[in-house]
This record gives structure tokens, sequence and C-alpha cells, in this order.
């Protein structure tokens, strides 16, 4: 009966349609590993697996790991192991590097072991899907609604932007600024961009950065913030500077900062993702993959672009949390 219901749930799960089935089986264990703890955005993808092992009621056990921060590079590596060693029958992971987890994932699928990945890809690994936003559209979509920004404003398309990574070396955010990048020299020549600056993922040193910048360059037009905690960062300096007239900002995510911050005007927009379908559908391609059912190598779980004017009816997207199930 399960090998039966594996086409109709994938349909479902392509089309965003929950799904619900109960019965009597012994259920598959499922390890459902995120970049961090600390974020937001890792909790709104748990909320999307959590969604799926509710529709699929019986069927799975779901189990979350994940080290404090996204500088945790090495405990994620442990953590893995770790899951490895309890062989689940999939495990699904967003790996913050895309060659430190690439040994023991690729030893989990030499086993038998089903690898989802979501977000960011593996190298040198077998793995049954990949499943992430294409984050160049994404920094190019940034570039657009930054130089829109710059338009409104009544501004010439001349003048410094900066551009406050959260890490170096992980390869999504490196994806998001080289499409930020592209686009701007594309669309907006005249703007001089600053050298990359990187926060080590954390709100208080983006914002030190974002104070740094500032001083040093009061000509400066506006920023791109890679994620949801240097969008945090910079956000906070705008409203405690009160610059929202002045400095154009546009950030990566969103999270109850960053949106507070896009309906103050101290960010102009944000480039979201889709983290709860990430989780949801991740888990779900676990699911069939235990089954035999074949997957798509890449699937694309979309990229929005959020502003003043959608923000209200783009809560679903936003606010994950309020799509609980469990």
């Amino acid at each position: 009966m399960r090998k039966r219901l594996i086409p109709l749930i994938l349909a479902f799960v392509l089309l965003g349609v929950t799904f619900a089935y109960a019965a009597d089986v012994e259920p598959f264990d499922i390890a459902f590993i995120v970049k961090a703890t600390d974020s937001d955005f890792w909790q709104y993808t748990i909320v999307g697996a959590k969604n799926a092992e509710y529709d699929l009621k019986g069927l799975i056990n779901i189990t979350v790991y994940g080290p404090p921060s996204e500088a945790d590079i090495d405990e994620q590596v442990a953590i893995v192991e770790n899951v490895v060693n309890t062989k689940p029958d999939a495990i699904v992971i967003a790996s913050t590097s895309s060659d430190a987890t690439s040994l023991v994932l690729n030893n989990a699928y030499e086993q038998g072991i089903k690898i989802i990945l979501i977000d960011n890809f593996v190298h040198d690994t077998g793995y049954h899907s990949f499943l992430a936003t294409n984050n160049k559209v994404g920094g190019a979509l940034a570039a657009d609604k930054l130089v829109e920004a710059i338009q409104a404003a009544g501004k010439p398309l001349e003048g410094k932007i900066a551009v406050i990574s959260a890490m170096a070396g992980v390869q999504v955010l490196i994806d998001r600024t080289e499409g930020f990048l592209e686009r701007l020299e594309e669309i907006a020549p005249g703007l001089e961009v600053l050298p990359v600056r990187y926060a080590d993922n954390d709100i208080a040193v983006a914002a030190n950065i974002a104070e740094d910048i500032l001083t040093a360059n009061p000509d400066l037009l506006g920023f791109f913030a890679n994620n949801n905690h240097t969008g945090d960062g910079v956000a906070r300096v705008i409203e405690e500077r009160g610059l929202q007239d002045q400095i154009v900002a546009v950030a990566y995510d969103s999270d109850p900062q960053e949106i507070d911050a896009l309906r103050s005007g101290a960010l102009k927009a944000l480039i979201v993702q889709d983290p709860h379908g990430m989780g949801y559908k991740g888990v779900m391609f676990a699911f069939m993959s235990i089954n035999g059912e074949p997957l798509p190598e890449y699937f694309d779980t979309g990229v929005y672009v959020i502003t003043q004017e959608n923000l209200d009816e783009s809560m679903w997207i936003l606010d994950p949390f309020s799509r609980k199930k469990y």
C-alpha cells in the first residue's frame, strides 16, 4: 500500500499540497540537520520538516540536529558523524560547508542511507536530491531592488555601495554576492562597490561593520546584506542613526527583526527563500527515496521579493511559524 502512495505524494509535494496518511507500520528514521539553531531561518526549515512528519503520520520519525551557530562548522561535522553512526534511513542536511561534511556524507551514502541536500550543495558525495534557492538569481533581484529604491529616492546612480556577507567561503553566500555584483555592474555601472566585509554570522559584528562603513564613507548610498543576521545588523544601525531616508538597504532572508525593519523603512526590500518548503519537501523527498522512487537531481525551491507594498500579503512565506500543524 505504501508503495502505491508514493507517486501521489510526489505530485502533492511538487504542487505544494499537504498529504495525510496513517498506517500500522514501523516508521522510517529521518535525521534533519540544520546549519544552526540560533537563526529563525533554520527554525523555519524545522517547521517544514515537522509538518511533513505530521502529514506522514506514523510513516516517519524526524530527529532534528544542528550546532548553535553557522560558524560552528566543526561541530556540524561531528553531529553528522554521530548521526551516521545511528544508521538512520535518511539524512536531510543543510551543510554549512560544501566540503567539510563530504567525506562523512559519502560514507553514509555508501552504507545505503538516503542523502537529501537542502540549501547548500556538498561536493564529492553521493546524494539523492538537492533542493535549494537559485541564489545568483536572488542576488540579482537584490541589485534590482536596490537600484529601484535609489532611483525612487531621486538620487543618481553614482556613489558607493557596501556589501556585508555573513561568512567567507560559504557557497550560497558567494552565489548571492556574485549575483548581486554582476547584476549591479549591468544595470548601474556608475556605482562603486566597496570591498566585501564579513560578519562571522553575528548580528553585533554586522552592526559594527555597518557603523565603520558609514563613518568612513559619508557618501555611502546603500547596503546589501546577504543573510538575516547581517540584515538585522545593518537595519539596527540605520534605525539608530535615523537614516531610513538617506541609506538604501536590501537584505536576504527574513526574521521578525528584518520584517520590522521593512515596515520602518530601514530595509527597502527582502529577498526571501522558502525555508518551510526546503524542510517540508526535503523530508518528503527523503521518504520517497527510501521507497525507491526517482527524484529530481535538483529542485528549485524559489525566491520571492518582499517590499512594504506586498508585506502583509506575504506573511505565509515570511512567518512559517504560523503554518505549524504539530
